[in-house]
């Protein structure tokens, strides 16, 4: 009885420490480039901007046309055909932790998206909401 509890005791630590190890991670990533955004923005982020941005329709394309109407779902890329991974960092703690990449879909998914690079602005509107996932 004593080996199932200390067993049952080390798989919760695991399960609960582990991911909130990718979280905080997550979070000194996404503070760090928050800041960095925030020097060219013209207002302070909020994550009801970040969550418009997300579904907005521009011409047919939204951000929920390849991720899904859930971060905490997997997408499709609606051209190739790619599995995505959810976005949510709560979901996938692989998300948001790594600045070049952040930097690198932000570029690209706003030029596919939007047709043009986001601002300091939309990028950390976007970058706030998607943190709180």
């Amino acid at each position: 009885m004593k080996a199932n509890l200390t067993q049952l005791l080390s798989i919760t630590i695991f399960v609960v420490v582990l991911p909130a190890s990718y979280v905080a991670h997550a979070s000194a990533t996404t503070e760090a480039m928050l800041e960095e955004f925030k020097v060219n923005a013209a207002q302070p982020f909020t994550s009801e901007a970040g969550n418009a941005a997300w579904i907005r329709d521009s011409n047919g394309r939204s951000c929920t046309s390849c991720h899904a109407d859930s971060v905490h779902a997997k997408g499709r890329h609606i051209r190739t055909g790619k599995i995505i991974e959810p976005m949510a960092p709560s979901t996938n703690a692989e998300r948001l932790t790594d600045r070049k990449k952040i930097n690198k879909w932000l570029l690209r998914n706003c030029k596919w998206t939007f047709r043009r690079e986001c601002t300091a602005q939309e990028k950390g509107d976007i970058l706030l909401w998607l943190s709180r996932q």
